[in-house]
């Protein structure tokens, strides 16, 4: 396994809708595992092909909680085929957009359909923190952002801001970051990266 580089904004391929994969097969297994290690070494809690500039639509996820075991799940050709119209609010933040953070508000759970690491077909149903950070990758798989989800005022002020790093050759790190419970659900927010106030 290989810890890749990730692909921050102003990058264009972060706006590529990514394409269908079309067999699982040992190379897409091997892309999957770099995937789940760079994200656990960014640290982060989801992680999109796209973010380490493959645009293929793979997705890797892990929610569990930092004193847990690590419980990984592979999405591959991952659709969202159902929503609650109840929604949540979480704190996210992007391993795309290192150490920026704002509230998004989704629907509360979701289901998703999807292939498994060894080419199975599956069906999930998401809810709480699970449920946002599916809805936050899949984004990524279709070219959208958590930050389009914010005031335009917002949204440019932090596109503004990595542009003006990128043209001095800047990189922002990742800095962990305590996770903070949820009042409702004892779980950190946040999608692609523990999130806390």
């Amino acid at each position: 396994m290989t810890v890749r580089d990730i692909v921050l904004i102003p990058d264009p391929v972060l706006r590529v809708e990514c394409t269908p994969v079309a067999a699982v097969d040992d190379d897409v297994r091997a892309l999957m595992d770099d995937m789940l290690e760079t994200m656990y070494d960014a640290p982060g809690i989801g992680l999109a092909a796209i973010q380490i500039g493959v645009t293929r639509r793979i997705v890797v996820i892990d929610v569990s909680k930092e004193d847990d075991d690590k419980n990984p799940i592979f999405l591959i050709n991952p659709e969202i085929v159902w929503t609650s119209e109840e929604t949540s609010v979480y704190e996210e933040g992007c391993l795309s957009i290192p150490e920026f953070y704002d509230e998004v508000e989704r629907p509360a759970a979701c289901k998703v359909k999807y292939l498994d690491r060894d080419g199975k077909p599956q069906e999930m149903d998401c809810d709480g923190l699970l449920a946002t950070c599916v809805q936050h990758e899949i984004d990524h798989l279709n070219g959208v952002l958590f930050i389009d989800y914010l005031s335009k005022l917002k949204r440019d002020r932090v596109i503004k801001k990595f542009a003006k790093a990128a043209k001095r050759g800047e990189r922002p790190e990742f800095k962990r970051r305590r996770a903070e419970p949820d009042p409702a659900e004892a779980e950190p927010a946040g999608a692609d990266q523990p999130a806390a106030k």
